[in-house]
């Protein structure tokens, strides 16, 4: 599903305007981002978290040379759903 779809069906569900409903998606991402610049975890409920997590740094081994490089530390984000959701999931959907 692009974005175009996932609008046009978000519109229909909650009876915005397609302009409108643009808007609120566009309005969601940003406070995420803005959540995720600060180091903020997002929780949503009935869907899960997004959290920001720290990877450490690491030594990585080129396997074409055998090189050994330092990988430095970084910010990752990552998604845990909620437990209901992957139930669903594993199940295929079928509730």
């Amino acid at each position: 599903m692009n974005n175009k779809e996932f609008i046009s069906i978000l519109a229909g569900r909650t009876g915005m305007k397609t302009a409108e409903a643009q808007r609120t998606v566009d309005s969601l991402i940003s406070v995420m981002s803005d959540c995720f610049q600060e180091g903020d975890s997002v929780q949503m409920a009935n869907f899960g978290n997004f959290e920001v997590k720290k990877k450490l740094e690491r030594i990585m081994v080129n396997p074409a040379t055998g090189q050994r490089m330092l990988v430095p530390p970084k910010l990752v984000l990552a998604f845990k759903p909620n437990p209901t959701w992957k139930d669903k999931i594993k199940k295929g959907g079928a509730e």
